[in-house]
Protein backbone atom coordinates (compact mmCIF):
# COMPACT_ATOMS: atom_id res chain seq x y z
CA UNK A 1 0.00 0.00 0.00
CA UNK A 2 1.25 3.35 -0.91
CA UNK A 3 1.85 6.52 1.65
CA UNK A 4 0.11 9.44 1.73
CA UNK A 5 1.44 12.68 2.62
CA UNK A 6 -1.02 15.36 3.55
CA UNK A 7 -0.73 18.76 3.29
CA UNK A 8 -2.63 21.98 4.69
CA UNK A 9 -2.32 25.79 4.72
CA UNK A 10 -2.99 27.39 7.65
CA UNK A 11 -3.35 30.66 9.42
CA UNK A 12 -5.20 31.41 12.81
CA UNK A 13 -6.79 28.47 12.35
CA UNK A 14 -7.02 27.09 15.47
CA UNK A 15 -11.43 27.06 15.76
CA UNK A 16 -10.94 24.38 13.06
CA UNK A 17 -7.56 22.48 12.72
CA UNK A 18 -8.54 19.81 15.12
CA UNK A 19 -11.57 18.68 13.45
CA UNK A 20 -9.77 18.96 9.87
CA UNK A 21 -6.62 16.96 11.44
CA UNK A 22 -8.85 14.02 12.83
CA UNK A 23 -10.90 13.83 9.81
CA UNK A 24 -8.07 12.37 7.95
CA UNK A 25 -6.00 10.38 10.26
CA UNK A 26 -7.56 6.95 9.36
CA UNK A 27 -5.55 7.64 5.97
CA UNK A 28 -2.50 9.78 6.55
CA UNK A 29 0.70 8.54 6.81
CA UNK A 30 2.38 12.07 7.41
CA UNK A 31 0.65 15.16 8.25
CA UNK A 32 2.39 18.91 7.30
CA UNK A 33 0.67 21.77 7.95
CA UNK A 34 2.19 24.93 6.47
CA UNK A 35 1.68 27.51 9.13
CA UNK A 36 1.72 31.37 7.63
CA UNK A 37 2.58 32.86 10.85
CA UNK A 38 -0.15 32.25 13.28
CA UNK A 39 -0.65 33.85 16.24
CA UNK A 40 -2.73 31.84 17.87
CA UNK A 41 -2.68 27.96 18.89
CA UNK A 42 -3.11 26.72 15.43
CA UNK A 43 0.49 25.26 15.49
CA UNK A 44 0.25 23.59 18.99
CA UNK A 45 -3.35 22.65 18.30
CA UNK A 46 -1.51 20.70 15.03
CA UNK A 47 0.98 19.07 17.15
CA UNK A 48 -0.49 17.77 19.30
CA UNK A 49 -2.55 15.76 16.92
CA UNK A 50 0.14 14.52 15.56
CA UNK A 51 1.01 16.84 12.52
CA UNK A 52 4.56 18.77 11.58
CA UNK A 53 4.01 22.43 11.14
CA UNK A 54 6.74 24.12 9.10
CA UNK A 55 6.41 27.82 9.02
CA UNK A 56 6.67 29.34 5.98
CA UNK A 57 5.42 32.70 4.99
CA UNK A 58 2.97 32.88 2.20
CA UNK A 59 3.62 36.58 0.97
CA UNK A 60 0.48 36.53 -0.89
CA UNK A 61 0.99 33.19 -3.46
CA UNK A 62 -0.95 30.51 -2.59
CA UNK A 63 0.00 27.99 -5.60
CA UNK A 64 3.63 29.06 -4.10
CA UNK A 65 2.85 28.26 -0.87
CA UNK A 66 1.03 24.63 -2.18
CA UNK A 67 4.59 23.62 -4.31
CA UNK A 68 6.71 24.44 -1.22
CA UNK A 69 4.59 22.11 0.84
CA UNK A 70 4.47 19.54 -2.07
CA UNK A 71 8.64 20.08 -1.43
CA UNK A 72 8.71 19.24 1.93
CA UNK A 73 6.09 15.89 1.46
CA UNK A 74 8.21 12.38 1.92
CA UNK A 75 5.25 10.37 0.65
CA UNK A 76 4.48 9.14 -2.56
CA UNK A 77 1.01 10.63 -3.00
CA UNK A 78 -0.15 13.67 -1.56
CA UNK A 79 -3.45 14.99 -0.51
CA UNK A 80 -4.74 18.61 -0.21
CA UNK A 81 -7.28 19.41 2.20
CA UNK A 82 -7.99 23.24 3.69
CA UNK A 83 -8.71 23.69 7.88
CA UNK A 84 -12.31 24.42 6.88
CA UNK A 85 -12.43 21.46 5.28
CA UNK A 86 -13.16 17.83 6.57
CA UNK A 87 -12.87 14.61 5.10
CA UNK A 88 -16.06 12.11 5.30
CA UNK A 89 -15.85 9.04 5.84
CA UNK A 90 -16.46 7.95 2.79
CA UNK A 91 -14.23 9.61 0.69
CA UNK A 92 -11.30 8.08 3.58
CA UNK A 93 -12.27 4.47 2.90
CA UNK A 94 -11.84 5.21 -0.86
CA UNK A 95 -8.70 7.07 -0.47
CA UNK A 96 -7.42 4.12 0.77
CA UNK A 97 -8.55 1.93 -1.65
CA UNK A 98 -6.73 4.33 -4.14
CA UNK A 99 -3.33 4.16 -2.24
CA UNK A 100 -3.91 0.12 -1.97
CA UNK A 101 -3.98 -0.04 -6.12
CA UNK A 102 -0.88 2.88 -6.12
CA UNK A 103 -2.12 3.74 -10.04
CA UNK A 104 0.05 6.66 -10.40
CA UNK A 105 -1.11 7.45 -14.05
CA UNK A 106 -4.16 8.89 -12.51
CA UNK A 107 -4.93 12.39 -10.49
CA UNK A 108 -8.18 12.84 -8.09
CA UNK A 109 -10.50 15.44 -8.19
CA UNK A 110 -13.13 15.27 -5.46
CA UNK A 111 -16.58 16.84 -4.78
CA UNK A 112 -17.22 19.65 -2.37
CA UNK A 113 -20.73 19.78 -0.78
CA UNK A 114 -20.37 23.59 1.26
CA UNK A 115 -22.30 24.16 4.31
CA UNK A 116 -23.29 27.22 5.49
CA UNK A 117 -24.79 28.40 8.47
CA UNK A 118 -25.91 24.54 9.08
CA UNK A 119 -27.22 24.26 5.42
CA UNK A 120 -25.51 22.21 3.00
CA UNK A 121 -25.54 24.20 -0.38
CA UNK A 122 -26.45 21.29 -2.92
CA UNK A 123 -27.53 23.86 -5.56
CA UNK A 124 -26.95 27.50 -7.55
CA UNK A 125 -23.74 25.88 -8.49
CA UNK A 126 -22.23 25.25 -5.36
CA UNK A 127 -22.50 21.47 -5.54
CA UNK A 128 -20.55 18.99 -7.02
CA UNK A 129 -17.54 21.58 -6.88
CA UNK A 130 -14.83 19.16 -7.80
CA UNK A 131 -11.13 20.02 -6.99
CA UNK A 132 -8.37 17.96 -7.74
CA UNK A 133 -6.63 17.16 -4.33
CA UNK A 134 -5.40 13.46 -4.77
CA UNK A 135 -2.30 12.52 -6.95
CA UNK A 136 0.93 11.39 -6.81
CA UNK A 137 3.75 13.91 -5.60
CA UNK A 138 6.42 13.01 -8.32
CA UNK A 139 6.55 15.71 -11.02
CA UNK A 140 3.66 18.27 -9.21
CA UNK A 141 3.51 21.27 -8.62
CA UNK A 142 1.31 24.06 -7.94
CA UNK A 143 0.80 27.69 -10.03
CA UNK A 144 -1.47 30.86 -9.06
CA UNK A 145 -1.49 33.50 -6.33
CA UNK A 146 -5.51 32.64 -5.18
CA UNK A 147 -6.96 30.22 -7.54
CA UNK A 148 -4.15 28.35 -8.25
CA UNK A 149 -3.75 25.21 -10.65
CA UNK A 150 -2.23 22.00 -9.65
CA UNK A 151 -0.02 20.59 -12.53
CA UNK A 152 0.85 17.30 -13.12
CA UNK A 153 1.68 14.46 -15.23
CA UNK A 154 -1.72 12.28 -14.73
CA UNK A 155 -5.40 11.63 -16.05
CA UNK A 156 -8.21 13.19 -14.10
CA UNK A 157 -10.50 11.64 -12.47
CA UNK A 158 -13.34 12.21 -10.51
CA UNK A 159 -14.41 10.48 -7.32
CA UNK A 160 -18.48 9.80 -6.71
CA UNK A 161 -20.15 12.74 -5.69
CA UNK A 162 -21.14 11.19 -2.63
CA UNK A 163 -17.50 10.76 -1.53
CA UNK A 164 -16.97 13.96 -1.06
CA UNK A 165 -15.06 16.83 1.41
CA UNK A 166 -17.60 18.94 3.97
CA UNK A 167 -16.48 22.45 3.16
CA UNK A 168 -17.26 25.89 5.41
CA UNK A 169 -16.35 28.32 3.28
CA UNK A 170 -17.58 30.95 5.05
CA UNK A 171 -17.53 31.61 9.45
CA UNK A 172 -20.28 34.21 9.44
CA UNK A 173 -21.08 37.39 7.32
CA UNK A 174 -18.62 38.90 8.11
CA UNK A 175 -16.28 36.41 6.54
CA UNK A 176 -18.67 36.56 3.75
CA UNK A 177 -18.01 39.95 3.33
CA UNK A 178 -14.25 40.38 4.03
CA UNK A 179 -14.25 37.46 1.29
CA UNK A 180 -16.22 39.12 -1.30
CA UNK A 181 -14.09 42.64 -0.75
CA UNK A 182 -10.50 40.82 -1.40
CA UNK A 183 -11.85 37.92 -4.06
CA UNK A 184 -13.83 40.68 -6.23
CA UNK A 185 -10.48 43.17 -6.32
CA UNK A 186 -7.92 40.17 -7.44
CA UNK A 187 -10.51 39.78 -10.14
CA UNK A 188 -10.60 43.03 -11.02
CA UNK A 189 -6.47 43.33 -11.53
CA UNK A 190 -6.66 39.88 -13.32
CA UNK A 191 -9.10 41.19 -15.83
CA UNK A 192 -6.78 44.34 -15.73
CA UNK A 193 -3.81 42.22 -16.54
CA UNK A 194 -5.94 40.41 -19.60
CA UNK A 195 -6.70 43.88 -21.28
CA UNK A 196 -10.06 43.86 -20.14
CA UNK A 197 -11.88 47.05 -19.10
CA UNK A 198 -15.18 47.55 -17.76
CA UNK A 199 -18.55 50.25 -18.77
CA UNK A 200 -22.06 51.10 -17.13
CA UNK A 201 -23.57 48.04 -18.89
CA UNK A 202 -21.26 45.92 -17.72
CA UNK A 203 -21.87 46.65 -14.26
CA UNK A 204 -25.67 46.51 -14.84
CA UNK A 205 -26.22 43.13 -17.04
CA UNK A 206 -23.03 40.84 -15.90
CA UNK A 207 -24.69 41.04 -12.45
CA UNK A 208 -28.76 40.45 -13.54
CA UNK A 209 -27.14 37.71 -14.96
CA UNK A 210 -25.08 35.43 -12.70
CA UNK A 211 -27.98 36.61 -10.35
CA UNK A 212 -30.33 34.74 -12.58
CA UNK A 213 -28.34 32.23 -13.51
CA UNK A 214 -27.60 31.10 -9.90
CA UNK A 215 -30.80 31.09 -8.44
CA UNK A 216 -33.19 29.96 -11.48
CA UNK A 217 -30.72 28.07 -14.29
CA UNK A 218 -28.67 26.37 -11.29
CA UNK A 219 -31.62 25.70 -9.01
CA UNK A 220 -30.38 28.29 -5.92
CA UNK A 221 -34.35 28.95 -5.35
CA UNK A 222 -34.20 24.92 -3.65
CA UNK A 223 -31.59 25.61 -1.10
CA UNK A 224 -34.35 28.25 0.48
CA UNK A 225 -34.01 30.79 2.35
CA UNK A 226 -30.23 31.16 2.17
CA UNK A 227 -30.29 29.88 -1.86
CA UNK A 228 -32.03 33.43 -2.10
CA UNK A 229 -30.19 35.33 0.07
CA UNK A 230 -26.52 33.81 -1.58
CA UNK A 231 -28.22 34.63 -5.39
CA UNK A 232 -28.92 38.15 -4.10
CA UNK A 233 -25.57 38.87 -3.11
CA UNK A 234 -24.18 36.96 -6.21
CA UNK A 235 -25.41 39.83 -7.73
CA UNK A 236 -23.45 42.42 -5.31
CA UNK A 237 -20.63 40.37 -6.23
CA UNK A 238 -20.26 40.47 -9.65
CA UNK A 239 -21.27 44.30 -9.40
CA UNK A 240 -17.99 44.84 -7.17
CA UNK A 241 -16.19 43.21 -9.81
CA UNK A 242 -16.94 45.32 -13.03
CA UNK A 243 -16.92 48.06 -10.68
CA UNK A 244 -13.60 48.04 -9.58
CA UNK A 245 -12.28 47.06 -12.78
CA UNK A 246 -13.97 50.89 -13.79
CA UNK A 247 -12.42 52.19 -11.25
CA UNK A 248 -8.96 50.73 -11.27
CA UNK A 249 -6.52 53.09 -12.63
CA UNK A 250 -8.50 55.97 -11.30
CA UNK A 251 -7.55 58.46 -8.66
CA UNK A 252 -10.06 59.27 -5.73
CA UNK A 253 -9.00 62.93 -6.20
CA UNK A 254 -10.18 65.69 -3.61
CA UNK A 255 -11.33 67.80 -5.42
CA UNK A 256 -11.81 70.62 -2.88
CA UNK A 257 -7.70 70.38 -1.77
CA UNK A 258 -5.44 72.94 -3.32
CA UNK A 259 -2.55 71.35 -5.03
CA UNK A 260 0.65 72.65 -4.25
Amino acid sequence: MADVSVLILAKNEEKFIGACLDSVKNFADEILVIDDGSTDHTADIARSKGAKVIAHALDGNWGAQQTFAIEQASCDWIFFIDADERATDQLSDHIKEILRADDRSNAYAVARLSYFWGQPLRHGGWFPDYVVRLLPRQGSYVTGFVHPKIHHNCQETKLPSNEYLVHYPYRDWDHYFGKLNFYTTLAARKAKEEGKSASLLDMILHPMWASFRMYFLRGGFLDGRIGFVLSAFHFFYTMAKYVKLYYLDRENVHVTEKID
